[in-house]
């Protein structure tokens, strides 16, 4: 058995030597993934919000930095914690996940039950902004590693029209259930940015490329953008998120 997985994208030190930029956190009480959320907050009149979710093992913190780098004015970001449950891949250790992980390539078994939880508390989130001034189709989802593949999977499972998704090294879970699983979608035309590093030892490229495959039979082929970077591993790099940053402001312009 190798030693424990952890798929994030900065280092514990890195993470630890950082503090989110004028982040704060949530304060509704009836949504724990909310309550306890990292929110970087705009600095004019927020019309529009990007739930990002970090990956396996991580937190919202680094990834509340990141925005931040990026951050458009009236934009909300939250970043949400995963629970900590025991994770299968890591010897049943407990840790911040998502959902349980067997396994890394695309014929591991599943955690279906897992996976269908977290995106609905995913759901629980944009209901949540909906019901306070932004509308779900002004809310973008994102993720890296296991945060991306929920992203994936809670806007292809949602009746709710989103603005679009950013797909940070991963992959869709129960990929074999699609495109059933999406048949009461209101994201068949939703943009979908997709980026993978060519050198990724966790999850291959080449898994990023059959998950682009699949998305497009699932919404608009023409909807989906698959971007690799030449020597990127399991990480995120300057020009990724210079990406990111370009497909919010057009998915999610000032109005």
């Amino acid at each position: 058995m190798g030693g424990i997985v952890c798929i994030t994208s900065r280092s514990l030190a890195q993470r630890e030597r950082e503090h989110p930029l004028q982040c704060m956190c949530g304060n509704n009480m009836s949504l724990p993934l909310l309550a306890e959320a990292v929110t970087v907050s705009g600095t004019e009149k927020e019309t529009a919000a990007v739930i990002f979710l970090h990956g396996l093992g991580d937190s919202g913190h680094s990834w509340a930095d990141a925005m931040t780098a990026i951050r458009l004015p009236h934009v909300k970001y939250i970043c949400p914690h995963a629970p900590r449950i025991p994770v299968t891949l890591n010897m049943k250790m407990t840790m911040p996940s998502w959902f349980d992980l067997m396994g890394l390539s695309p014929d591991s078994p599943e955690d279906e039950a897992g996976i269908k939880r977290a995106a609905e508390n995913i759901k629980a989130i944009i209901d949540h902004e909906a019901k306070n001034g932004i509308p779900a189709n002004r809310v973008l989802l994102g993720g890296f590693s296991q945060g991306g593949a929920l992203s994936l999977y809670t806007a292809l499972t949602c009746q709710q029209q989103l603005a679009g998704v950013v797909a940070l090294s991963c992959w869709l879970p129960l990929h074999k259930s699609f495109p059933q699983a999406a048949s009461a979608s209101g994201n068949r035309d939703m943009p979908i940015l997709q980026c993978h590093g060519e050198m990724d030892p966790m999850i291959p490229v080449q898994f990023g490329a059959m998950t682009a495959e699949k998305l497009k039979v699932i919404v608009n082929p023409q909807k989906i953008t698959f971007r690799t970077y030449p020597g990127l591993v399991h990480s995120s790099c300057p020009q990724e998120m210079a990406a990111v940053k370009e497909f919010i402001e057009k998915q999610l312009p000032r109005i």
